[in-house]
Order: structure tokens, then sequence, then C-alpha cells
């Protein structure tokens, strides 16, 4: 696929909002990456540019970003870079959306404590019957010999069950 895959560091610049759409859970929060490099001159650490990308999370990832994500958090984020632009009015907009496929806190600046998600069991669904496939079978044999046709119609109006002799008959019809 062409897609853009990116993974970024950074830190957590909004609260996680969560909502119940009908294809599942949604999450979204603003993500502020600022490059720091080394200043030479002053011997220190300085912050550059600060990226600012909105990050999508989608069902039980979502479930997971909004229980365990807050504002301030540094956290590794990768996912599919997607640029939108806009024109509203004069001004022309763009923005940066990540669809997140993995989040996670950022262990080189802090511990954290991993807990698996607990699965909520699907409700119990109706068992629907099972269909009859089977072909009804015919009440008159098609194979059958036009004389004895002419017999099994004779028991049958005889009191034989199914189209079959009746008991008292079945020694008379067997010695024929």
């Amino acid at each position: 696929m062409n897609e853009t895959n990116v993974c970024v560091v950074g830190n957590v610049a909004t609260r996680p909002a969560y909502r119940e759409l009908a294809t599942g859970p949604s999450a979204r929060f603003r993500l502020a990456v600022t490059a720091r490099y080394w200043d030479r001159e002053k011997n220190v650490w300085t912050d550059g540019h600060t990226n600012f990308f909105t990050v999508w999370a989608n069902r039980q990832l979502a479930v997971n970003v909004a229980a365990c994500v807050e504002v301030g958090q540094p956290v590794v984020v990768q996912g599919r870079l997607k640029v939108r632009t806009e024109v509203q009015g004069q001004q022309q907009w763009a923005s940066a959306d990540i669809d997140a496929v993995a989040i996670g806190h950022d262990l080189s600046r802090g511990m954290a404590f991993f807990q698996r998600a607990v699965k909520p069991e699907a409700p119990p669904t109706a068992a629907r019957p099972e269909p009859n496939w089977e072909t009804p079978r015919p009440t008159e044999p098609q194979h059958a010999q036009p004389e004895q046709r002419g017999q099994q119609q004779h028991m049958q109006e005889e009191g034989g069950e199914e189209g079959g002799p009746a008991p008292q008959e079945q020694e008379a019809v067997a010695v024929t």
C-alpha cells in the first residue's frame, strides 16, 4: 500500500475525547512533538519547533486510550499519517492526523505498569433452528412396475401403512 506510516514520540497535549459510535468506540487527542537539539554555543539542550498531531484511535485501542492516557504523559504513537487541507474564509488550514495502530508510554522517560485488557463477554445469541434440508419422500415409488402400483394402491385401501402392505397381508405378498 502507498500509505505513510509514522512513529512519533511526544507529549499528550489534550485530554482524550472518547465517543461510542455506530462503528464502535473512538478516541482522539492532540499530541505535541518537539524537536530538541544540542546548542554548542550555549552548551545546553534547546527546544526546536513543535508539531501538533491529532491522534485517532478506534475499537479496543480507543477504550484503552481513554482509560490510560492523560495530559502531559510521554507517549509513542505508530500509525498512518493523513494530512488534510481546508479553506475557511480567506485562510487555508492544514492539519496532520495519525490513525493510530499502537500507542504506548515512552519508557525512556518514566515507568508504566501493563495490565491486559479484559474482553467483555459477548451477549448470548438466540439459537436459530436448523433448516430442514431433506426432500420429502414421494408417497408412491416412481420406479415401481404398473402391476406393483396397483397392488400397492389395493393394499393402502385395505389399511396398510405408509404405502406398505397391511401386517396380515405381508405373508401373502411375500409368497406371490
